[in-house]
């Protein structure tokens, strides 16, 4: 599709994968959903197109020719910022978790079907959009908006919902905006187990569809930054074989 050809009001999705055929199946049932589509066929060419047409947001297969997906990512990523959703044929965890290390918004394994990837597309975009609305504001506007702060104290965690803030034990944290929306989807439920599929349907936006290690690899991410041991964590508690909740209780 040609920039001369988009449509404004709709939102722009970059696909790149090596396998044309996996492409003509996306842009063919993406074609009546509510978006401007392009594509591209190795890194280079995905890196030049992200440049030229500035997507909303792209789907990035992890095995490309010329320049490799997590690589594409990680560039994209200091140049924009945009959601990006990994795919990937494998099924290790090490290639999402890299894949998220790097920026991945998200992470998608082949064989997929076409109406969890636009879930997950849309599912994307609105968190994205929640986001840029925040920093977008006017000063006065913000400053108004702090001036009724929404606050959450639970043990050790201090969580500013209005300015999305995190403090443990008085340390600011640096969250993306993905941890912050888990740990205060926890919060807002202390000591309450909440399952895998729950925190996969309310904090990424879609359906469950039985790849429950995006949460994992989340929650592992969030343990770093507010655990002072992550082999024995105090506040983000693991219930074995059912999900995670917030401890209450002060360490």
């Amino acid at each position: 599709m040609e920039e001369n050809n988009f449509e404004e009001t709709k939102k722009t999705v970059l696909i790149v994968d090596d396998e044309k055929p996996i492409i003509d199946v996306l842009m063919y049932n993406m074609i009546h959903e509510p978006f401007n589509l392009i594509e591209a066929y190795d890194g280079e060419m995905a890196i030049d197109m992200a440049l030229k047409y500035k997507p909303d947001i792209m789907l990035l297969d992890v095995m490309l020719p010329k320049i490799d997906g997590l690589t594409v990512c990680k560039r994209i990523k200091s140049m924009m910022n945009i959601p990006i959703i990994m795919i990937s044929a494998k099924g290790e965890e090490v290639d999402k978790i890299v894949g998220l290390e790097i920026g991945a918004d998200d992470y998608i394994t082949k064989p997929f079907s076409v109406r969890e990837v636009v879930a997950r597309i849309k599912a994307n975009l609105r968190k994205a959009e929640i986001s840029d609305t925040y920093k977008e504001q006017a000063p006065v506007e913000r400053k108004r908006e702090e001036e009724h702060d929404k606050i959450i104290t639970i043990g050790e965690i201090y969580i500013n919902l209005d300015k999305f803030e995190v403090k443990v034990r008085n340390k600011p944290i640096d969250l993306t905006l993905r941890e912050f929306e888990v740990l205060k989807y926890l919060a807002l439920q202390p000591g309450q187990v909440i399952t895998r599929e729950t925190l996969l349907e309310k904090v990424w936006g879609y359906e469950y569809y039985g790849d429950i290690r995006t949460v994992d690899v989340t929650i592992r991410r969030i343990r770093e930054k507010i655990e002072i041991d992550t082999s024995s964590p105090k506040i983000l508690i693991t219930k074995r074989g059912i999900g995670y909740y917030l401890s209450s209780k002060e360490k």
